[in-house]
């Protein structure tokens, strides 16, 4: 089966026009709390995406699924809803699935499991050291759909570098075998365009079938809506980009690459990078 691709817009037009080229889910980006203390600085796409967005969006795409990524599990403030409201809201403004960020204890992802309370697919983002020493515990509660490695967050827990050392010191590995033990679906990370990337998509496609992922996030280097202003712009990148993306996904799958080649290759160029 081919990757699922998942694309962050909350534009209307961006998200038919993505669905329109295969893209297979379209990604609201709720979170907020906690974020910029974290990625402060960084050159990271924070979306102040909203329950309004998810309506929206949710009447523009027909056949793609639509995925939310509320708040870390929170209680009411003044400055903003509970979860419990949040995770009610995005159910009855239609999302398919929502995803579960920055968490790090059982009891956070009991909560998001009784909140969610079936009516939609539950997805988690582990993106946490903590979450990662846990993981055991946490796939024993039912109700957990799919999972998601967040790279950048979880890099940044572990004090590194570069994303991508967590595909070299084999933690993503780790995790897609204990989610793979469990018989839920997950994926990691995100990709640029064919040919693009500080390590290159096609690194990262092979990657993602040496460890039976079955999803990833297509990333702000695939498509930056924000340099183009014309929507036939925006379905020529969309368009070509998703068939070069499947192209060599055939090709991985007809057995053009080697896995081992190619995780050694990752290695060196990983290391080429932290130089």
């Amino acid at each position: 089966m081919p990757l699922k691709l998942m694309y962050i817009t909350n534009d209307s037009v961006i998200a038919a026009i993505a669905e329109n080229a295969g893209v297979d889910r379209i990604f609201i980006d709720m979170e907020y709390i906690g974020k910029n203390f974290r990625q402060g600085g960084m050159d990271t796409v924070q979306s102040h995406h909203t329950l309004g967005d998810v309506l929206n969006v949710r009447k523009s795409i027909k056949k793609a699924e639509l995925l939310v990524r509320v708040n870390p599990i929170h209680d009411a403030t003044k400055e903003y809803g509970s979860s419990k409201e949040e995770i009610a809201m995005a159910i009855e403004n239609g999302t398919d699935i929502i995803m579960l960020p920055y968490f790090k204890t059982t009891k956070e992802v009991e909560r998001f499991v009784k909140l969610v309370d079936g009516k939609c697919k539950t997805m988690l983002l582990v993106e946490t050291p903590e979450a990662v020493e846990i993981i055991d515990e946490i796939l024993n509660i039912d109700g957990i759909n799919e999972c998601h490695i967040g790279l950048n967050d979880l890099s940044l827990g572990y004090g590194m570098n570069f994303m991508f050392e967590l595909l070299a010191d084999g933690t993503v590995e780790r995790l897609c075998s204990k989610f793979h033990e469990k018989g839920i679906k997950y994926g990691f990370g995100g990709i640029a365009s064919i040919g693009r990337g500080l390590l290159p998509a096609e690194n990262i496609i092979i990657e993602h079938y040496r460890l039976g992922s079955s999803m990833t996030i297509l990333s702000r280097s695939f498509c930056d809506v924000n340099k183009f202003q014309n929507t036939a712009d925006l379905y020529q990148i969309f368009n070509e980009g998703v068939t070069k993306i499947r192209k060599f996904e055939k090709e991985v799958l007809e057995g053009m690459y080697s896995f081992k080649d190619n995780y050694h290759e990752i290695l060196n160029k990983i290391r080429a990078i932290n130089r």
